[in-house]
Parts: C-alpha cells; structure tokens; sequence
C-alpha cells in the first residue's frame, strides 16, 4: 500500500497506457423521479487522487456509495478493474450481481463516512482488529499488529486503549480511516470525512489524507467542500452538477483557470482570484 513520496500528478502519458481501475458507462441513477446520475461516463486509474466537487446534491456522494455497493444503478454499466460491480455472467447470462458477488468486489473498497460509526464500546485498537478479524479471517494477533501499523499511519498510537468518547471529533475520525485501511483496499473513497468537525478539527484529518496522498499507492476518491485542500491532494478534478461532469482537469486547471462559467461562479464561493 505504501510506496514512499510520489509525484502529486500521474503522468498523462502513463494514464493513458492504464487499465482503468474504476470506469462508469452511462450509468444513471433515480430515486424515484429525481435523477441524481445522468448517464454519467468517467474513469479513474490505479494510484490516482481524485477530487469530486460541485453543489450539494450533484450526484458526489452517490458516486461513492454505489461503488459501496450501498445503492444500486438504475442503467448503465460500472467496471473495478474490468469486472462488472453491478452484473455478473450466470449460465452465458449477464444478469444482475448476485450479493455473494456484490461481496467479492467491495471486499476491495474501502469508505470513510461523515459520521466516524465507531463502536463505542471497544478501543481504538480494537475498533481496527474486528472487521480484519470478522471480514478477512485475520488472526487476533496478527489483526493487532496492522492496527498498530494503521495508529502510527494516522498519528495516534498514543490513543490505541481510548475509547471513542475519549477522543476528539477529529481523533475518531482518524481511527475510521486507520479501520479503512487496515483492511488493505485497492480503493479508497472518503465522503466529506471533515463536515462533522469542530473547525479546529479539520486540518488534523486533512493533514492525514495528504499524507496518504503522497505516500500511498492506493487509489483514492474524495468528495470535498474544502477547496484548497483538493488542490493539494489530487491529480485531478472533476466538477459536478446536477449528474454531470461539467469540467475535469489538473487541479491547476480547474482552480487557476477553470473553462466553464458554472464552475468558476461556484470556485467564487471558496477561492479568491476566481474571475
């Protein structure tokens, strides 16, 4: 997972010879009659950092949850590393992914929700072990050492026997993300990890995820409201409205010199220097 500094942008050269780690195909998604996804059609490579902004209710977090397997595709066609997410082949029939498969492939997704959702009856270190020890079967022991392993990733081995009503909003949010982690995922996604903090928290966890960035190989999805730090972390941009990617770019593209009136009125809000 970790593969020492990287350069903050995949070659574009590079991305283009590789097999795209997640592809959507004109994948729409309802809730009744509201459309949140409009046949949407976008990719991501291995290793790569992206940043998905845009208004509330633009369709970023549905994104993620989807990949989650938390919702369902109303149409279209979702790929992990070639394989269908939502579709399987069953006797020559493409049919729709049975849960044992749907398992199979989130097993190497991993997400950090707004909310921490700690048990708030184990550790922090204990909190780490039991999804390694219930989901991938990992001994008692060796599920310990990764959680000591993912404590010092996040800066908290001093914390490793506080509970979560011990620790600071900002705190349990890092061991949801150690917890993420340790289960050793190809792909990360995390939705709004700050908006539940106190804003005196926020840059712990930020500071967290930039490391992450340039010190692990693992590629990353993050839906944010914190623009200067997505022009840090990312390779790239992606800018939604309404179920659409109404701009993608270099995080220097989209934050210097954005093409699209929709989304420098929107950058206006975050950034100075945003005509």
């Amino acid at each position: 997972m970790f593969a020492g500094t990287r350069a903050q942008a995949v070659n574009a050269d590079l991305r283009g010879q590789m097999q795209n780690i997640i592809e959507f195909q004109d994948v729409s998604k309802s809730f009744g009659s509201l459309q949140v996804l409009d046949d949407l059609n976008m990719h991501v490579v291995p290793g790569e950092k992206l940043a998905l902004i845009g208004p509330s209710g633009s369709g970023k977090t549905t994104i993620l949850r989807i990949l989650m397997t938390l919702e369902d595709i109303s149409a279209g066609e979702i790929l992990l590393d070639g394989e269908p997410l939502w579709h399987e082949m069953r006797g020559g029939k493409r049919v729709r992914a049975s849960e044992h498969h749907l398992r199979k492939m989130r097993d190497g997704v991993g997400m950090v929700f707004q909310q921490f959702n700690l048990f708030p009856h184990l550790t922090a270190t204990e909190n780490i072990e039991q999804p390694q020890v219930l989901t991938h079967r990992k001994s008692k022991a060796a599920a310990r050492e990764k959680a000591a392993e993912m404590l010092s990733v996040v800066g908290l081995v001093d914390k490793r026997d506080h509970y979560p009503h011990q620790l600071s909003g900002g705190q349990q949010q890092r061991v949801a993300i150690a917890r993420a982690l340790a289960m050793d995922p190809k792909i990360m996604l995390f939705d709004e990890v700050t908006s539940a903090l106190d804003p005196e928290l926020v840059e712990e966890v930020l500071n967290v995820l930039r490391k992450l960035a340039e010190e692990t190989d693992t590629t990353m999805l993050t839906v944010t409201h914190e623009m200067n730090f997505a022009r840090d972390f990312a390779d790239r941009v992606l800018f939604f409205e309404k179920g659409k990617i109404v701009e993608a770019g270099s995080p220097e593209d989209i934050f210097t010199n954005p093409k699209e009136e929709r989304t420098r009125s929107f950058l206006r809000k975050f950034l100075t220097g945003i005509n």
